[in-house]
């Protein structure tokens, strides 16, 4: 099913008996009832305001074409949202619509927050087949629910976007990178936090320990860059042997989409921690491959098939997340880290709110 107009696709909801599975463009693998939503065909941009920072654009528009649009304008989507297909094997093409839905944010994170934090406004259409509206084209308080939030990493499980709007900024005139010498975790973490704790406004602040290397991004106007870039070498020169990285574009598109666990086999699973537990949490799991990102928030593993990463963690303060993995593992394990209680509770009862019949993308999210 593939609706082509919103007026559509809320008359094909509303006319739904049993579950479907929400797709954009596909990328990310997303396994469910046999059944699918697919949004591409609701696409376009529908308002671009460069002068404003703001665009609008269709759910299924491909994220290439906003971000060529941007692009031409010297400005950006400053999450600088995540490309799955290289990791995960897939093809298509991820679509605003998807990125929104999973709030999907990369490296810059650490400085300017997520994806749902540049969300000014959605529609979307409900279980009952309703065209829902909440928020606009500027930034403003809220009463009730702010659906614009709710929506973003909800991974459609309470509705079918149909339209976003976001703030975009523009494009820094530079870019530069440090790599810091870390031979191990808990010395890379060391080097990420002092960085961020610095007044020269990183980021990007990454690990790989195939390398050994603690990586540290800088952006801005090229005086400004180069500045941050000579104070931030003096300050970290206690640690180990600082370099700059000469091709710094592919580095942070390298992280951002987690390339050096590509063409690799076994499960992926990503981590939410404490950047300060970062080293901790991650040794109590035998894995065959690490990498770190917002300064140790967001830990990527690569583990044999089948193991179950949430056992071996125990109790910690964050989340697990089985990313990549084969149906049977996935239908036992579940991809997300199960709620409290509590949490688990408000979740039921939002999902009953906005999709009363439990049509959209179930046991998604628990």
């Amino acid at each position: 099913m593939k609706p082509e107009t919103e007026s559509e696709l809320a008359d094909l909801v509303a006319g739904l008996k049993d579950p479907v599975c929400i797709v954009g463009g596909g990328t990310r693998g997303i396994s469910g009832p046999e059944a699918r939503i697919e949004t591409g065909a609701l696409h376009g941009i529908s308002l671009y305001e460069p002068g404003a920072l703001t665009l609008v654009a269709k759910a299924g528009t491909p994220l290439a074409e906003v971000e060529a649009a941007l692009d031409a304008e010297g400005q950006q989507l400053a999450f600088e949202p995540m490309d799955h297909r290289r990791l995960l094997d897939t093809r298509g093409e991820p679509t605003i619509g998807g990125v929104v839905a999973a709030n999907i944010s990369g490296p810059r994170r650490i400085q300017v927050g997520a994806c749902r934090d540049f969300l000014l406004g959605v529609r979307f259409v409900d279980g009952r087949g309703q065209v829902v509206k909440n928020g606009g084209r500027v930034m403003k308080n809220v009463t009730g629910y702010d659906l614009v939030k709710l929506m973003s990493g909800s991974w459609g499980t309470l509705g079918v976007l149909t339209e976003v709007s976001l703030k975009v900024l523009p494009k820094p005139e530079s870019m530069a990178t440090l790599s810091v010498d870390a031979q191990d975790a808990s010395s890379a973490v060391q080097v990420l936090s002092t960085a961020l704790k610095s007044p020269f406004e990183v980021t990007g602040a990454a690990y790989d320990p195939v390398g050994k290397k603690a990586m540290l991004r800088v952006e801005g106007f090229a005086d400004s860059v180069a500045y941050r870039i000579h104070r931030l070498t003096a300050e970290l020169a206690g640690f180990g042997e600082v370099t700059e990285e000469e091709d710094a574009a592919a580095l942070w598109t390298g992280i951002r989409d987690v390339h050096p666990f590509r063409g690799q086999d076994g499960d992926i699973w990503r981590l939410s921690v404490k950047p300060g537990d970062a080293a901790e949490v991650t040794a109590r799991v035998e894995a065959n491959q690490t990498l770190f990102d917002w300064g140790g928030g967001l830990v990527w593993l690569r583990v044999p098939n089948g193991t179950d990463v949430r056992a071996q963690l125990g109790e910690f303060s964050g989340h697990a997340t089985l990313v990549r993995s084969d149906i049977a593992t996935i239908m036992r394990l579940g991809r997300f880290q199960p709620e409290p209680a509590a949490v688990s509770a408000l979740t039921k009862g939002l999902r009953t709110k906005f999709d009363p019949h439990g049509l959209f993308n179930p046991g998604m999210m628990g």
